[in-house]
């Protein structure tokens, strides 16, 4: 069983990725197409066009990590990309569920307070 301590913020990339990038290839996509810093502590997660394959890059305190994932059967579903087409922000709990199978379109969400914006 992998452990994370999953950081506040969670981005998937909506375009597929070449999945032979590693550490260097997939924090030159963070930096030039996400439009953000891999070394900020964020979690960010790719996958393959046919979407079985999945690979997780995250700042883990002293260096960077990469974790892979590769189906033997079906596929990972990602949210729809936003107008701008580079990542969508998910929560931890969400990732969890696109790992463990599920679409999160089908998934109901329940209530909960949410703290107002500051104006």
């Amino acid at each position: 069983m992998l452990s994370l301590a999953l950081p506040g913020r969670v981005f998937v990339c909506a375009t597929p990725t070449d999945m032979r990038k590693s550490f260097d290839g997939l924090s030159a996509v963070v930096r030039e197409h996400l439009k953000q810093d891999p070394l900020a502590g964020d979690l960010f997660v790719f996958r393959n066009k046919r979407g079985d394959r999945l690979k997780l890059l995250y700042w883990d305190e002293d260096g960077l990590a990469v974790w892979a994932k590769r189906l033997e059967e079906g596929t990972f579903q990602f949210p729809a990309a936003d107008t701008d087409g580079a990542a969508v922000e998910v929560k931890a709990t969400e990732l969890a569920l696109i790992l463990g199978g599920i679409e999160l379109n089908s998934v109901e969400r329940r209530k909960r307070y949410q703290r107002p914006t500051p104006r």
